[in-house]
């Protein structure tokens, strides 16, 4: 159980890491699609929306890669991975694969993390 969770942190935390630093150093080339999707897409990037997403991405990525604040990380992308899969559900099914591996990935390092959120699920009165 040990080597899977130590794999899926790599391999989560790499993706949002890599891609959250490609909105700002852009070493991938950046191609919109065609439609409502490429233009929702070109607003974002014209307004600094993807500014905004990245900084949680390299946050999230890195919280995730050093394994110290593993549940923070979690908390982070959650959101994101929900957000990436809605886009893909409303705009582009045929490339939602990458968001759905990802999301995997994050439910199962939940799984894994789950005695740090345990409090979240415990019914009780605010003290």
């Amino acid at each position: 159980m040990k080597i899977a969770v130590l794999v899926a942190r790599i391999l989560l935390g790499l993706a949002f890491f890599v891609f959250g630093l490609s909105f700002y150093i852009h070493f991938m080339p950046q191609q919109l699609p065609p439609g409502d999707a490429g233009t929702l897409m070109s607003m974002m990037f014209k307004h600094g929306w993807f500014s905004f997403y990245g900084l949680f991405y390299v946050v999230g990525g890195l919280l995730i890669l050093i394994g110290r604040f593993v549940p923070i990380g979690l908390v982070l992308l959650g959101p994101i991975l929900v957000n990436i899969l809605l886009y893909h559900v409303t705009f582009n099914l045929s490339g939602i694969w990458p968001g759905l591996v990802l999301t995997v990935l994050e439910i199962f390092l939940i799984y894994a993390y789950r005695e740090h959120f345990k409090a979240l699920f415990t019914p009780g009165w605010i003290r």
